[in-house]
């Protein structure tokens, strides 16, 4: 009896175990996936697999990169190249290159719009002005204490004027060494109303040298200088002092 029990026994534990792998073997059982079916949620859904991404295709806020980019930046390159290639040459400007007065410097607040140039002197012969109102002669002005003069009605020009139609800063007269001598010279500053010498307008910011018995006006005032020097009155009086003996 015992025997037959085992045996019954063991044949349950058969059919139970039999049962156990026929479950296995259905397909709907098996817990062992395929490699097509190892994949999460998200991938099936969307049927991606997970793939190694070069990222170097692709830039940020632009998406993938294409050989168009690369061509345009070429193309824009070559067209840079051409476009200087195609440009005139400049023509060489006449006008005043202004680098005279660069360096503007500042007097009492003001900024003064002249300097004066390397060659600028003191000059060793003394030069007068001998200002003229009509028939009337007025106080001769002393000009061989300075390399330059300002000249206009500006309170930090050096022989001011108080007509209304000369500019604040009119005029300049400067020493030049040229070779072994020192003259003077003229040159109107971008006047409005204009320097005038013997009459004539002066381009402004030019020098004009300035020569014996030569007639300065400046703007539209009456009054006329006249440069003259110690050497010329010298000669006047030698001359006089001739014609005294005659």
């Amino acid at each position: 009896d015992d025997d037959d029990d085992d045996d019954r026994n063991v044949g349950r534990r058969g059919g139970v175990e039999a049962r156990r792998w026929e479950r296995k073997d259905d397909g709907r059982h098996d817990n062992r996936r395929s490699g097509d079916d190892r994949r999460t949620g998200k991938e099936k859904r969307f049927g991606r697999r997970n793939e190694e991404v070069d990222d170097s295709k692709y830039v940020y806020g632009k998406g993938l990169k294409t050989g168009g980019d690369e061509d345009n930046d070429d193309e824009k390159k070559h067209k840079g190249e051409d476009e200087e290639e195609q440009k005139p040459m400049e023509k060489p400007s006449m006008e005043a290159s202004g680098l005279l007065f660069e360096e503007a410097n500042t007097y009492k607040g003001v900024v003064i719009l002249y300097s004066e140039p390397a060659e600028a002197a003191k000059p060793k012969i003394r030069w007068r002005l001998y200002p003229f109102k009509g028939d009337e002669q007025l106080p001769m002005i002393f000009i061989h204490r300075q390399s330059a003069y300002l000249i206009g009605r500006d309170t930090v020009c050096d022989l001011p004027m108080l007509h209304p139609s000369i500019s604040k800063q009119h005029a300049a007269l400067q020493y030049r060494q040229v070779q072994k001598d020192i003259k003077p010279y003229i040159m109107d500053l971008g006047s409005t109303n204009k320097t005038y010498l013997n009459g004539e307008p002066l381009e402004p910011r030019r020098y004009y040298e300035l020569r014996e018995k030569d007639c300065l006006k400046f703007g539209y005032s009456s009054r006329e200088y006249v440069v003259l020097s110690e050497k010329a009155l010298q000669d006047d009086d030698d001359d006089d002092s001739d014609g005294g003996y005659a």
